[in-house]
């Protein structure tokens, strides 16, 4: 996986030269990283809601002993529970080994401010899906693309100054 992270970081350093006077090269690897872990996220909800739910409402059922629990979820919600996991570990693994390589913390410990990080991102996802589908009646796709966009200066800021900062004063 390391041969991966440095071919990936060989790649994105490749464009980043035009770019050395306007940002640095570890906003650069971010910029790209999260891109790319974005457009992969965009790319699986467009094709989980188009062909995998399919603008139906998701039926659960859980038995739990003796009793049973029915749970209708909304279609746009149900393609955000199953994408979710796959962007969460293809994000963190591309901000461990790429933009924030050099971050001494412990990878345990990288991975739950990471999960934190993107705890909130997923609250801001959830509420925001809720208010521009549910409330607004706009498209789910557009909506998911432009929550997305609201997420990434917060998300970079936090996980460059929390979960993958270089030192770290907390107590172990």
């Amino acid at each position: 996986m390391h041969k991966l992270a440095q071919i990936i970081t060989k790649i994105i350093d490749f464009f980043y030269t035009p770019f050395r006077t306007i940002v640095s090269e570890q906003l650069f690897r971010y910029a790209a990283c999260g891109g790319g872990n974005m457009v992969l996220d965009w790319v699986l909800y467009f094709l989980i809601y188009n062909y995998a739910i399919g603008h139906d409402i998701v039926r659960l059922s859980f038995a739990i002993g003796s009793w049973t629990i029915d749970q209708a979820v909304s279609p746009h919600i149900a393609t955000l529970c199953i994408v979710f996991p796959i962007t969460l570990l293809t994000g963190f693994w591309l901000n461990k080994y790429v933009t924030f390589a050099q971050s001494n913390l412990h990878g345990f410990r990288q991975l739950m401010r990471y999960v934190s990080v993107v705890g909130l991102n997923l609250a801001i996802n959830y509420f925001g899906l809720k208010l521009c589908v549910d409330v607004w009646g706009w498209y789910p796709t557009p909506s998911k693309v432009a929550i997305t966009l609201l997420t990434v200066a917060v998300s970079y800021f936090a996980q460059k100054y929390y979960s993958f900062r270089t030192t770290d004063s907390s107590p172990k």
